[in-house]
């Protein structure tokens, strides 16, 4: 998840309980002391950083390497040159796919191993194939390197299938989205729990143009149709604004803070602790489709504990 909702505090939770607490993109000098803190909370653990490629710059990368992380997270884009650079300083790098060409890429350009997504899965989707589908092709593009699945991961159960399957392991958001250590708005986490359904859009794609899975509010009420597909306005926008990826951070919070459902211009910032309530009906409120099977908000080691199979 992103680094406004998957903080250390998140992450260092997940790591003491036993799992790869991950950290979301933060501007460097955070990024920095959120790894510290992840650290502190767990010593003997790993910590791992998700690099979301569509907004990383050299200094995210320089933070990461001389903090000493041990794994990077790459998503929705790959870099050769950055991940050899990882791998030189002993970072461990998955790469997340959606499909057979983009495992195939990935471990051109250096990757380690691989998080096949499903498409159940919330935020950003980078495939069609439902996840146990997609996971016997990656896993012959990966041969015997490790392969994580991601998508419609809730429950031990799902655990289990997906290493009977033959998944090294397995990656969860949306059971994590709804911890109490997350940094989710708590109206956004109320807003999941009570939907009926999530929908894929592109609605929320200024400055990165890309289909995410959502619930609705405010803003996709106005701006979706029925099945998901943003207007023509937010559509002609979106298309426009692939630049603002690159702006820096404190360039893009003044867009969020602007952001109304009258409007079609939103970015893909998520509600989060500190903001209004009235943010939920204005940004993504991102969910996979196992937030249909969850029923409460819980701590980071009962979610660890609840997906570990037995």
């Amino acid at each position: 998840m992103g680094g406004g909702l998957a903080g250390p505090e998140l992450a260092g939770a997940v790591a003491a309980a036993g799992g790869l607490g991950t950290l979301g993109l933060l501007p460097p000098a955070e990024m920095r002391d959120a790894i510290r803190q992840a650290r502190e909370a767990a010593p003997d653990r790993s910590v791992a950083v998700n690099l979301l490629m569509p907004f990383v710059r050299s200094s995210h990368v320089h933070a990461c390497v001389e903090s000493g992380i041990d794994v990077a997270v790459i998503a929705f884009g790959m870099d050769r040159v950055l991940l050899n650079w990882l791998s030189e300083h002993g970072v461990f790098v998955f790469v997340m796919v959606g499909t057979e060409e983009q495992a195939r890429r990935a471990f051109e350009c250096g990757a380690d191993g691989l998080i096949a997504q499903g498409r159940e899965a919330g935020g950003h989707i980078a495939g069609d194939s439902p996840a146990l589908t997609f996971l016997p092709q990656a896993l012959k593009v990966a041969r015997d390197r490790p392969v994580l699945l991601a998508g419609g991961i809730a429950s031990a159960d799902d655990t289990r299938a997906a290493m009977a399957a033959g998944a090294a392991g397995v990656v969860a958001g949306t059971r994590f989205l709804l911890t109490e250590e997350a940094r989710a708005h708590p109206e956004y986490q109320r807003r999941i729990l009570a939907a009926d359904k999530t929908f894929r859009t592109m609605l929320f794609g200024l400055g990165w143009h890309a289909p995410h899975r959502v619930v609705a509010n405010a803003a996709t009420r106005r701006w979706c149709h029925d099945d998901g597909r943003a207007k023509l306005a937010p559509r002609m926008i979106n298309a426009c604004s692939g630049l603002l990826a690159k702006l820096p951070d404190r360039a893009i919070m003044p867009v969020v803070k602007t952001q109304t459902p009258s409007l079609p211009m939103f970015s893909p910032i998520a509600p989060t602790i500190g903001m209004p309530e009235s943010a939920v009906e204005r940004t993504a409120l991102y969910a996979g489709e196992t937030v249909l099977r969850m029923t409460s908000v819980i701590s980071a080691r009962q979610a660890v504990t609840d997906l570990a199979p037995r």
